[in-house]
């Protein structure tokens, strides 16, 4: 079985396929067409039924010789073969062939123009065709568009239900990615984050080949050019304080770092939105307007939106394309960072709220990408647990770890960035028996790191994680600093601080005998 580019250049051309239409003519195709309903703020809320997140046990890379040895092949990088892929994307093109619309869209990935990757979006759905709008970089005309020859191309077929014993998938759901073809093919979920993070999985794949760091982080920068990234797993606070009144938001998740500087991957946000409000995130409530994407958010008959209501989903989102945001950099992209702050929210309540990490430190806690799932968030968890997940970023990670440790650990080198581990967490104590650090008090450690304030503040060295506590900082109670003295049974905290050292310890030793100097030098003393 061959490859036929002939097939889908013919569904593209089809009379029934609409190319880049405007938000409007999407916006009359959705509601005619009854995919989503209409908000009282102007945005479109659509259900994604039985999918409301990604199914990373779905999704696989096409394995053969051009990728078999750069591929860190797992339960994240399952492979499929050639001959499963092929029969599936007949079967899917064949699929499409046979509905009475499609919706095309021609755009990029990456707002550095030496390093974007030329994208075609081929949808089912009229609203999922938005979503790529929203979220992928937009031409400036459709004459643009229409010059544009993909370097990949998404093929997306929700209702199309695969075959497991047939198809070689796991279940009716698959997102399969071909770097020698060049397809991201998805089926059987209607669930639109699929499509952006499969072409985050392709960028993490191109750009570290081209010696450009990929980054599962946020990005702002200041009115000195002072750039800023934020690095953080779900619940840390990352889109949170990058989104800064007296910053400019650079991008919220996705971003590349070459040799001009730090560039957003994508074209908008897609920020959570359960318990959403406008005194907590005001720049993100009123991004959510004409033209926003909402997924699975509970509205009554009035178009009424309850953000607190987790009927379908805790996942519910917004997805909006970044000029929604009031205080943006346009185009997405800007110098090389000066600051670079890991954020984790510590439900152990032992982590300091800011420590200054050394270069291997910073390269041992970036291959831990460490946060804490909660008790009560999961059936079965009476604790709290952590959670490590490889670079902040392990579901997307098509390469070895050690990659992007080691370009990371170069471009801070070479850049002379100042590295911070930010406890977003709790204090006094674990979760349920001590506080939560207040909002306040994290925006001003952070905003200190981020101005340089605390270069020449005296810092001293924790005993059991090893890491340099400022001492002081301006506005922030002295008593959390140093977190042992926020817990008023010393011996607990002692106790539950060694728990934790030996949890990052375990998780370390995946990473094998290449990065013992790490565990050596930027791990934990206790």
């Amino acid at each position: 079985m061959s490859f036929d580019t002939k097939q889908m250049d013919e569904l593209i051309k089809k009379p029934t396929s609409h190319f880049q239409l405007t938000t409007t003519e999407l916006y009359n195709k959705i509601l005619k067409r009854e995919e989503a309903e209409l908000t009282e703020f102007g945005a479109i809320n659509a259900k994604t039924g039985e999918y409301t997140g990604r199914s990373p046990k779905d999704k696989f890379i096409v394995d053969n010789p051009q990728v078999k040895d750069d591929i860190e092949w797992g339960p994240i990088n399952q492979p499929i073969s050639e001959e499963k892929f092929l029969n599936l994307y007949d079967q899917v093109l064949d699929y499409l062939n046979q509905k009475d619309e499609l919706f095309v869209f021609n755009g990029y990935a990456g707002s550095d123009q030496d390093s974007r990757l030329k994208l075609t979006v081929i949808n089912e759905f009229a609203w999922h065709n938005l979503f790529a709008q929203n979220m992928f970089i937009r031409p400036h005309s459709k004459e643009e568009a229409l010059k544009i020859r993909a370097d990949f191309t998404i093929v997306s077929a929700p209702t199309f239900k695969a075959n497991p014993e047939k198809d070689g998938t796991r279940s009716e759901t698959f997102v399969i990615i071909s770097f020698k073809h060049k397809i991201v093919l998805i089926g059987g979920t209607e669930y639109a984050g699929e499509m952006k993070k499969s072409i985050f999985s392709v960028m993490n794949y191109l750009l570290p080949q081209q010696d450009i760091m990929s980054m599962h982080c946020s990005a702002n920068v200041g009115n000195k050019g002072d750039v800023a990234l934020f690095f953080g797993l779900s619940g840390t606070g990352k889109t949170t304080l990058s989104a800064d009144p007296e910053r400019r938001l650079i991008g919220d998740d996705e971003h590349g770092w070459n040799e001009n500087g730090v560039f957003n991957i994508e074209g908008g946000c897609y920020a959570k939105a359960i318990n959403l409000s406008a005194e907590k995130e005001p720049q993100i409530f009123r991004a959510i307007r004409y033209g926003t994407v909402l997924e699975n958010l509970v509205v009554d008959e009035h178009g009424y939106v309850d953000f607190d209501d987790n009927h379908f989903t805790e996942n519910t989102r917004a997805a909006y394309p970044i000029h929604h945001i009031d205080n943006v950099v346009l185009p997405s992209k800007a110098s090389h960072p000066n600051t670079i702050i890991f954020l984790t929210a510590d439900a152990f309540g032992v982590l300091p709220p800011i420590s200054k990490l050394t270069k291997d430190q910073a390269m041992y806690h970036f291959l831990s990408g460490f946060t804490s799932k909660l008790a009560g968030t999961e059936r079965g968890i009476t604790e709290p647990l952590p959670s490590f997940s490889t670079c902040f970023g392990a579901p997307f990670l098509p390469l070895s770890a050690k990659v992007y440790a080691d370009l990371l650990g170069k471009l801070i080198d070479e850049h002379e960035v100042d590295v911070y581990l930010v406890n977003t967490g709790w204090t006094g104590g674990k979760y349920g028996e001590g506080n939560r650090i207040q909002l306040k008090y994290t925006r001003k450690m952070v905003n200190d790191a981020i101005k340089g304030n605390l270069k020449d503040v005296p810092f001293e060295q924790d005993d059991i994680f090893g890491l340099s506590i400022p001492k002081s900082v301006e506005g922030v109670p002295t008593t959390i600093l140093q977190p042992i003295n926020a817990w008023t049974d010393k011996e607990a905290y002692r106790k539950q601080a060694l728990d934790l050292v030996e949890r990052f310890r375990d998780n370390f030793k995946k990473f094998g005998e290449e990065t013992e100097h790490l565990e050596k030098n930027g791990g934990f003393k206790g």
